[in-house]
């Protein structure tokens, strides 16, 4: 993988200064909200409105609340004459796996996944997905001021083969592609992965879920402006989801 992790708390509008200073905390607390994951690259035709739409969304209303988008780039168009710099082999196994999960032959772009679920609606819908009603404990994640990720995941009965998935997003990233499907046209990413990490839950002695401390680096030099953390158990389902804008990136 070209990035690693650290992990830490949240789930509102803001982030939470904690008692440490330059610390970020997230913490979900008990709230509904959807994973918005696109599937997309810089040399497919189709994607660039779908990006349009995704980085709209930096003005609705419910964003990190209700609604957690993430872009993640895959590389399997950079034969088509223009090698996406935001893609890994990393992001596009992570959307294979989820077309074996689905029983799907290939894989294609622009894909949406809403919640752990292929939605097929996607930026051709009007409106935003509806919170999903059954997310459950409370998810706390810290970033530590030297970017090390750390986080707690707390519910009433027990679960296991949980996993904790963190991305560092980057906002309005221009590239100006030179050849291939998107020739001649230049780029906007909002909500860009530019760097993402998983590590499995382990139960501690409260009871609660931890993870290994983490450390997410960007690709390409860019800066993150937000992160974003989900838990998903073994089938894939997103069990609680927070984050928000990191300090400076508005």
């Amino acid at each position: 993988m070209r990035f690693l992790l650290f992990v830490s708390l949240s789930g509102l509008v803001a982030p939470l200064l904690s008692l440490h200073a330059q610390d970020t905390v997230f913490s979900s607390g008990g709230t509904e909200a959807s994973l918005v994951e696109l599937y997309t690259s810089e040399g497919c035709s189709s994607c660039p409105p779908a990006e349009s739409w995704l980085g709209g969304l930096k003005s609705a209303p419910g964003l990190w609340r209700d609604i957690f988008p993430v872009a993640f780039h895959i590389n399997y168009w950079d034969d088509l004459g223009w090698t996406d710099r935001f893609a890994t082999p990393a992001t596009t196994q992570r959307q294979r796996d989820y077309a074996a999960r689905f029983g799907q032959d290939s894989v294609y772009t622009p894909e949406f996944i809403l919640n752990g679920r292929e939605w097929r609606r996607g930026w051709l819908s009007d409106g935003l997905p509806k919170p999903a009603a059954d997310k459950t404990g409370t998810l706390t994640v810290r970033r530590a001021a030297d970017q090390t990720i750390t986080a707690q995941y707390t519910l009433s009965s027990p679960r296991e083969h949980c996993t904790l998935n963190v991305a560092l997003l980057g906002f309005n990233i221009a590239s100006d592609v030179k050849s291939g499907e998107n020739g001649g046209r230049k780029l906007q990413h909002d909500f860009l992965a530019l760097g993402f990490a998983s590590t499995a839950l382990v139960a501690g002695k409260d009871g609660a879920l931890t993870a290994s401390p983490l450390h997410v680096s960007t690709l390409a030099g860019e800066k993150a402006g937000a992160l974003v953390a989900w838990v998903s158990d073994a089938d894939g389902n997103i069990l609680q989801i927070t984050g928000g804008w990191l300090p400076g990136a508005r």
